[in-house]
């Protein structure tokens, strides 16, 4: 059962760095929720998406999939002869969402691994998902992410990239952080809150702007890549080999 995220309404004496934990874990669909702009619409995209591009006999990847959201949108739309595949470090998610997505019935073979998606190998893909994480993966480490990906697409196979954004221009970034704020009060998320979790998840969470995504995209191989939602300082890219 998932809970109300209330993690960071107390106040602590100390902070340490936000990490996808047994309490996260447990209140990870409140919190995403409350917290991402247009999180949903991604997550019904990667269905439309998946059924656009996947291609029998390849396997479909759900890169860092935390509770397995966007797995289960692609195991509805992928065909039987395809297998998906779910890949987070988190001991904890990775329980629950063998749980949640393995719960629903289905003919497309799929299967959920605790392991580490910058050293694990990649089988030949149709559709990659990186939904809200790259933003938490080394920067050092981000390139060779990409370029394994690309290298493990079939031509004409996908990765969906949506990332929390950086801005160089300065007001469009304080504007963008205003409205990104306002949507967590609107939410319910106290100032105690919102500040607590900012102090948590600072080093931990490391944004890059859309044309360093782009940049990177095109330098691992893919000529054609587009941001094709944008809600506040959130949104996705699609990049087709």
């Amino acid at each position: 059962m998932n809970g109300h995220d209330n993690i960071f309404a107390v106040p602590r004496n100390s902070l340490g760095d936000f990490t996808f934990d047994d309490k996260v874990a447990n209140v990870f669909p409140d919190m995403i929720k409350r917290s991402v702009p247009g999180y949903s619409s991604i997550v019904q995209a990667v269905g439309m998406l998946t059924e656009r591009f996947a291609q029998p006999n390849t396997v479909l990847y759900d890169l860092g999939c935390s509770l397995g959201a966007c797995t289960t949108e692609m195991r509805r739309n992928a065909p039987q002869n395809s297998k998906i595949v779910g890949i987070d470090n988190s001991k904890a998610m990775i329980s629950r969402a063998r749980d949640l997505v393995l719960s629903f019935k289905s003919e497309v073979p799929t299967e959920l691994i605790l392991g580490d998606i910058t050293t694990y190998p990649l089988e030949a893909s149709s559709v990659t998902v990186l939904n809200l994480v790259l933003q938490f993966i080394n920067p050092h480490l981000r390139d060779d992410l990409i370029k394994k990906i690309y290298d493990s697409l079939v031509p004409g196979g996908i990765l969906v990239l949506s990332e929390k954004f950086a801005f160089t221009d300065p007001k469009i970034k304080d504007t963008l952080y205003d409205l990104h704020l306002d949507f967590k009060r609107a939410n319910g998320y106290s100032e105690l809150e919102i500040s607590q979790k900012r102090s948590s998840i600072e080093n931990v969470l490391i944004p890059e702007t859309v044309d360093a995504h782009r940049a990177r995209l095109h330098k691992a191989g893919f000529k054609s890549v587009e941001l094709w939602y944008q809600c506040f300082n959130f949104g996705s890219l699609l990049a087709i080999k």
